[in-house]
């Protein structure tokens, strides 16, 4: 019969394993519970919101059929770029400058150092400083911004939050401004170019009808059309008188030479009538073109002039519009949440930190101690 196993026995190894435990977690967990409960200094939330709005506008291009659509061009969103503002290096130094962000925040320096801003911070120090205290949620797809801000006084958080809406609504106003001054520079500049258009069509179609001597070249083509249809009718006649003559008088009447000559001069004159109409010698009458190719030129300088009036009173409604916009405000921040006062304070949150804290510090010396275990067993 096999004899019965000994007791077990705390060993080296094993206190040593317990020893490690109480230095890598014990210990440390404690200081962090008591850093947490006596040494860091309550901080108070406020939580404020917002986001941009925007009135669109019609431009020139828009009023002459929505050419704007075919351009391509895009525009960052308002709300993209704000989001970024509220983390930059300017607005922190407006906020500081309005507030005193390092004056509030290194109070409790060196009393709270983890939680407190150093009192020698510089610029860089207190960005970094800022992205912990200032937290952003930014929903893309609604455009909605919310903002806590953290701060060891409730009436500071508040006032700190409220500098940041202020900042911000300043910057829209900028833009703003900017979008008035662009719009009202494209209008102006769109005017004149349409304004140098119609004055270009205007001067050709003068030019046209001083060299050619004639208003419309078409009413032309129909006022000669009519000497022709007259002059045809006139033929009509004398070729009747003539047949007329010749069958009730002899062939040597002196009236039988007048009206044939008299028809002689209608058919030429007839002949001369056509040929102005293909022909390009003034000689006959004509205005060194031919009737097709001037009628041509004049609806092609007509359709000009037409387009460049159409596009001179579409740059007027646009500049009319265009100032009409910077009589109101395009762009405004709406918010949805004004800057909140706490009533108590939430943090540090010294539970989640505490929880935090067990949980890795418990992993980190259950690997620890697993490597030492394996170590052990291989020699």
């Amino acid at each position: 019969m096999r004899p019965m196993a000994a007791a077990a026995k705390m060993r080296i190894r094993h206190w040593g394993v317990f020893l490690s435990f109480l230095i890598i977690v014990v210990l440390p967990v404690f200081m962090v519970f008591f850093y947490l409960s006596v040494i860091a200094k309550d901080q108070y939330a406020s939580t404020t919101g917002f986001t941009v709005r925007q009135e669109e506008s019609t431009g020139a291009t828009e009023l002459l059929g929505g050419l704007a659509s075919f351009t391509g061009t895009s525009v960052s969103s308002d709300t993209d770029m704000l989001y970024e503002f509220i983390q930059s290096q300017e607005l922190v130094q407006l906020v500081n400058e309005d507030v005193g962000l390092i004056e509030h925040y290194s109070s409790e320096w060196p009393y709270d150092p983890v939680f407190a801003l150093s009192d020698n911070a510089t610029t860089e120090d207190l960005l970094n400083y800022w992205r912990r205290v200032v937290r952003i949620s930014y929903d893309q797809s609604t455009g909605l911004i919310e903002l806590r801000v953290l701060a060891f006084d409730r009436e500071k958080a508040q006032q700190i939050a409220q500098a940041i809406l202020s900042q911000s609504q300043n910057m829209i106003n900028a833009l703003n401004v900017s979008a008035r001054e662009d719009a009202m520079r494209y209008a102006q500049a769109d005017l004149v170019t349409a304004l140098d258009r119609l004055k270009s069509a205007r001067e050709a179609l003068t030019s046209f009808r001083t060299r050619t001597q004639i208003v419309d070249p078409q009413a032309d083509l129909q006022g000669r059309l009519g000497v022709m249809n007259n002059l045809q009718q006139k033929l009509a006649e004398a070729l009747i008188d003539y047949d007329l003559l010749l069958g009730s008088t002899t062939s040597s009447d002196p009236r039988l030479s007048q009206v044939q000559r008299r028809i002689d001069v209608i058919r030429q004159r007839i002949a001369e009538e056509r040929n102005t109409f293909t022909s390009n010698s003034t000689a006959t009458g004509a205005v060194g073109t031919d009737y097709p190719s001037l009628i041509a030129e004049y609806e092609s300088l007509v359709v000009d002039r037409e387009y460049a009036e159409e596009t001179y009173r579409a740059a007027l409604s646009a500049l009319d519009i265009a100032r009409a916009d910077a009589s109101r405000q395009s762009r405004y921040l709406a918010a949805y949440i004004r800057p909140t006062v706490a009533q108590s304070s939430e943090f540090p949150q010294s539970g989640v930190l505490l929880g935090l804290t067990v949980l890795f510090l418990v992993l980190a010396w259950s690997i620890m101690a697993l490597i030492y275990y394996s170590i052990r067993d291989r020699r």
